[in-house]
């Protein structure tokens, strides 16, 4: 074999190898949680229960492709359209708009999607495991292009209204406090 046929099979060896990355499984790593830990800071006492601020944690599977697949499988098959429709809020508050109640950040969402949170969002903690909820954070990161672009679906395999994850532009969320009506 010649040095330059060797030279392109090396190369196509490394496409294939880093085209890959984005859809590798995440099979036996153990997700962090979300949970505040004895190193979070304490705010203020006025706020109802315990006024902390969680440490900032990462997104474990925000540039996983199959994770954000996954989130959306589990999106779908728990109903959560049944309160947010496909993203857009119904009942329940829109996932694809840059005004963020309870926060944007991966660790706040997966706090609202294991704890719950008031007026109608159960507790998901105890009927999925921590590396579904991280699932779930991603795809809904997604709706709101929070994330990668190259993890966000590509097509949707539904007639729905909206755009494809992939298609929607990168956004900037609103913090509660600089959303109009909120006291400060």
């Amino acid at each position: 074999m010649s040095s330059a046929s060797s030279s392109l099979v090396m190369l196509v060896g490394l496409l294939v190898t880093a085209g890959c990355e984005r859809e590798n499984h995440h099979f036996s790593e153990v997700p962090p949680t979300a949970t505040p830990s004895a190193s979070a800071l304490v705010v203020s006492e006025l706020q109802p229960g315990p006024a902390t601020i969680a440490p900032k944690i990462d997104a474990p599977y925000d540039d996983n492709a199959y994770a954000v697949s996954e989130g959306k499988t589990l999106f779908t098959s728990m109903n959560c359209s049944g309160c947010h429709f496909e993203g857009g809020g119904g009942i329940g508050p829109a996932l694809m708009d840059d005004e963020w109640i309870y926060g944007s950040e991966p660790q706040q969402i997966f706090a609202s999607i294991a704890e719950g949170r008031p007026n109608g969002m159960p507790a998901w903690e105890y009927r999925l495991s921590t590396q579904q909820i991280w699932e779930l954070v991603s795809f809904v990161r997604s709706l709101s292009s929070l994330n990668p672009k190259g993890a966000r679906g590509g097509r949707d395999d539904h007639m729905m209204l909206k755009p494809p994850e992939v298609s929607t532009p990168k956004g900037k969320p609103k913090t509660a406090s600089a959303l109009p009506g909120t006291q400060h």
